[in-house]
């Protein structure tokens, strides 16, 4: 081979490395109970969003197992509630957390909730209703798990809300090396809390910064629901964005000692 023909493969070679290397890292391989929750007929009405909201990614990246405890916050629709159930089956448990202060706005909503527990298919659901600023749980729990509601938390309707207390108090609820994933619409850097409650947005660098101040260790992000169409600047329900909004995913760990 002639010197210059090598030399030129060797700075391909050295272009190529940095580019493998900055791959976004994958959620990992979608597990069995995950796709098997998904396919169950009782959510039949919701699979039409799957793809869209991308479920098993986010339920890969939450680590959700058969048998374990969720803690749901806010859980509206019972989009995600459905598949927690049906993960961690008859040995495990979801607790669905429906604040007062939000109860008050979404009384179709809460009532819809309480038929949904009492019926046999998720008798693995339960309904705390509680006040926003007093979150607990009726044992340590595996996953708490919040979707586009931790920036409501900061808004006055909510209390407001003592989120360093919150916090702890999700702290709390976990049993040790338990997870905290939030998932919510991107605000401007730097914007802080000023567009919760106009654009019900919130920066991400606020969310980082709160949980970890209560004791967490941030444990990663997933890119499953990054959209950099999105500028940022629109309500989320504008008709332009919503349903896709880009949004970030973070998971929180609780120290295991």
């Amino acid at each position: 081979m002639r010197p210059t023909a090598l030399a030129l493969l060797l700075a391909l070679s050295f272009i190529a490395t940095p580019l493998i290397q900055a791959a976004p890292a994958s959620d990992g391989p979608i597990s069995s109970a995950i796709t098997k929750a998904l396919a169950d007929p009782a959510r039949q009405a919701d699979a039409a969003d799957d793809a869209r909201r991308k479920i098993a990614e986010v339920m890969t990246f939450a680590e959700v197992k058969p048998g374990q405890s969720v803690l749901e916050l806010a859980p509206g629709s019972g989009y995600w509630t459905r598949v927690f159930s049906a993960i961690v089956g008859e040995q495990g448990h979801v607790y669905t957390v429906w604040p007062n202060e939000m109860g008050k706005y979404s009384a179709k909503s809460l009532a819809n909730w309480q038929k949904l527990v009492a019926t046999p298919h998720y008798a693995n659901v339960s309904l705390l209703q509680q006040p926003a600023a007093q979150l607990s749980a009726p044992k340590p729990v595996d996953l708490v798990f919040t979707s586009q509601n931790y920036h409501d938390y900061h808004d006055s309707f909510m209390g407001p809300v003592d989120m360093a207390k919150f916090d702890k108090e999700v702290y709390a609820a976990l049993k040790p090396g338990g997870l905290f994933v939030i998932i919510d619409h991107v605000a401007p850097a730097g914007s802080g809390i000023a567009d919760t409650d106009t654009l019900h947005r919130i920066d991400p660098a606020v969310v980082k910064q709160e949980v970890a101040a209560a004791g967490f260790v941030f444990d990663g992000e997933s890119q499953a629901l990054h959209n950099p169409a999105d500028t940022h600047g629109d309500k989320v329900f504008d008709p332009s964005i919503r349903g896709h909004t880009d949004q970030f995913i973070y998971r929180f760990r609780k120290p295991a000692k």
